[in-house]
């Protein structure tokens, strides 16, 4: 399914404002578009007890799940800080399960800087359910 890049930013960004981040203060974004040219946002959610927080790309995958969505073809991360960000480590491997590895990850500075990566490029040699078939 096609996608509009810029569509997908926007709408990540204009979700920033309700990410729950008062521990650190470091808010996060993100938009997923599915194989019906849906898109579904989510944010960071913070928790007192960190290992309960949940970070915005998870958020908007599985918002996109529940909704029905099966595979995700486009991705869109923002934040408010200078820099380019890219997913963590726990987001690249959810990431991996509901996108081909062509799929494209687009994160975006606060002042408009962008970079464009795709699925595989973030993780590189990814544990996939075809090593689990493979058994």
């Amino acid at each position: 399914m096609d996608h509009d890049a810029d569509e997908l930013i926007r709408r990540a960004r204009a979700s920033l404002g309700h990410a729950y981040a008062p521990y650190s203060r470091f808010p996060v974004a993100a938009a997923v578009c599915d194989e019906q040219g849906r898109v579904f946002t989510g944010v960071n959610v913070e928790n007192v007890s960190y290992g309960l927080s949940m970070c915005a790309e998870r958020v908007a995958i599985f918002a996109a799940i529940a909704a029905g969505a099966r595979r995700v073809t486009a991705i869109a991360v923002t934040s408010g800080v200078a820099e380019v960000l890219s997913p963590c480590g726990a987001c690249r491997q959810v990431i991996a399960e509901f996108a081909a590895g062509d799929t494209p990850v687009y994160c975006v500075a606060a002042a408009g800087e962008r970079h464009r990566w795709t699925v595989s490029a973030l993780l590189p040699s990814g544990f996939t359910a075809s090593q689990l078939r493979s058994r």
